[in-house]
C-alpha cells in the first residue's frame, strides 16, 4: 500500500529528490494496560536503512505505524528532515509502505496495482503506465504487468506490493516484516533486491523485523528494541561484537552463560582472570560468550563433557556441559568435531580479551 500526497511532482523533481531523516523523540503508546511504546528515541539518517528488531510485543511495529500515521502516540514526536509530522495525516506524509499481506487489488493486473497510487494523485493515464512499467522492470518483473495477484506466486507479489510503494518515489519507505510468509529461498532472493533497490534510490528506510539474521544482514545499523524501549541501535558487527546490554547479547545472534566472580575491573572464570569489557563488576555474575570465543580441547580427565553436536556445514556447533552444569555452545571446524564425539570429555579455555559480564541468572542444570 502506498499513501498519496497533496500535489503531484514532475519526473524531473522527482528524480532530483533524496532520502529523508527520520526521527522519533520520546514517542509513547498505549493500548490499555499495555505500553507499546515507552519513550523510545531514535535517529534515521538520509538514505539509511535502519532494522528495527525485537520479540513480538516490543514496539517495533507500533513505531512503524506511527511513522505512516496509522498510530497517534500519546506523548512525543515524529520529525521528518526536522519537520514535525505527528499531526499530519497519513495520505499527506511523504512514504510508502509494504506490507506482510502483501495487501494487493485482486481485480486489477500488475501493471494496475502499481499504478493505483498515481491513478489517485490525478497523474494521466500514459504517463502512470510508463512509469509503472519502468517499476515492473526495477524489480524483474516487466514480463507480469497483465497478471492478476493469483497468477503470481508469493514473492512475485511481494515485489509488486514493492513497486507500488516506490511508484511515488517517496523519501522513507517503510517495510512491516515483508518477507516472512514467504518460503526460505524466495526470502533470500527478495532480500538482496530490497536491499539493492534501497540503494539504488537512496531512500531512507525502516525495516521491521523478528528475524535476526535478515536484520544483521540487510540493515546500515539494527535498532533493538524491548518493552517498548530502544535497547541499542549500532551497525551489525558492532552490536553482534559489543552488545550494550544483556538483552542485546542474548537476542543477536547465540551467546552461553558461565557462572563467574567478578572483582572490580577483572572476572574469574574456566579457571582464568579476564578484563571485563564495560563497567567493573563484584561478586556471583555470569560470563556472556558467543560460541566462537571458546576454545574446546579434548581431555581424557576434562571437567566439561560433550552433550550434543549440530553440523552447520564448515562449522559444528556442540553443547558442551561445563563443570558448573551450565550448558555451553560452542563452535569448531566440522572436521574437528570428528575428534570430539557426543560424550567425550573435554576442557573449556577462553583467549586472553575482554569479557562481557551480567548479574547472575539462575539457569536449569544440564
Amino acid at each position: 500500500m502506498t499513501m498519496t500526497f497533496d500535489q503531484p511532482k514532475t519526473r524531473t523533481e522527482n528524480q532530483t529528490r533524496t532520502g529523508a531523516t527520520v526521527e522519533f523523540r520520546g514517542l509513547q503508546r498505549s493500548f490499555g494496560n499495555v505500553r507499546a511504546l515507552a519513550g523510545l528515541n531514535l535517529t534515521v539518517g538520509r538514505g539509511e536503512l535502519v532494522a528495527l528488531l525485537g520479540p513480538s510485543g516490543c514496539g517495533k511495529t507500533t513505531a512503524l505505524r506511527v511513522v505512516a500515521g496509522f498510530e497517534q502516540p500519546d506523548a512525543g514526536e515524529v520529525l521528518v528532515d526536522g519537520q514535525d509530522i505527528t499531526r499530519v495525516p497519513a495520505h499527506r506524509r511523504d512514504a510508502g509502505m509494504v506490507f506482510q499481506s502483501y495487501s494487493l487489488f485482486p481485480h486489477l493486473s500488475a501493471l494496475d496495482n502499481v499504478a493505483f497510487g498515481l491513478r489517485m494523485r490525478g497523474v494521466g493515464r500514459a504517463e502512470r503506465r510508463a512509469r509503472a512499467g519502468e517499476l515492473l522492470d526495477l524489480v524483474g518483473l516487466p514480463d507480469q504487468a497483465d497478471r492478476y495477484p493469483h497468477q503470481l506466486s508469493g514473492g512475485q507479489q511481494q515485489r509488486i506490493a514493492l513497486a507500488r510503494a516506490l511508484a511515488l518515489r517517496p523519501r522513507v519507505l517503510l517495510l512491516d516484516e515483508p518477507l516472512s510468509a514467504l518460503d526460505a529461498r524466495v526470502r533470500l532472493s527478495l532480500r538482496d533486491e530490497i536491499r539493492r533497490l534501497q540503494q539504488e534510490l537512496g531512500i531512507t528506510t525502516l525495516f521491521v523485523t523478528h528475524d535476526q539474521e535478515e536484520a544483521l544482514s540487510l540493515a546500515d545499523r539494527v535498532a533493538v528494541m524491548n518493552a517498548g524501549r530502544l535497547e541499542q541501535c549500532a551497525p551489525p558487527a558492532q552490536l553482534y561484537a559489543r552488545p550494550a546490554t544483556a538483552f542485546v547479547a542474548e537476542f543477536v545472534g547465540v551467546m552461553s552463560r558461565i557462572p563467574a566472580r567478578a572483582d572490580g575491573a577483572t572476572v574469574h572464570v574456566l579457571g582464568r582472570t579476564l578484563p571485563i569489557d564495560g563497567d567493573p563488576a563484584h561478586g556471583d555474575v555470569d560470563v556472556l560468550l558467543r560460541p566462537e570465543s571458546i576454545e574446546v580441547v579434548a581431555a581424557a580427565d576434562g571437567s566439561a563433557q560433550v552433550l550434543g553436536a549440530a553440523f552447520l556445514g564448515a562449522i559444528t556447533r556442540l553443547s558442551v556441559r561445563s563443570a558448573a552444569g551450565t550448558t555451553v555452545k560452542v563452535d569448531v571446524p566440522s572436521p574437528a568435531a570428528t575428534t570430539l564425539p557426543v560424550g567425550s570429555h573435554v576442557e573449556l579455555a577462553l583467549p586472553d580479551r575482554p569479557v562481557l559480564v551480567a548479574p547472575r541468572k539462575e539457569q536449569a542444570r544440564a
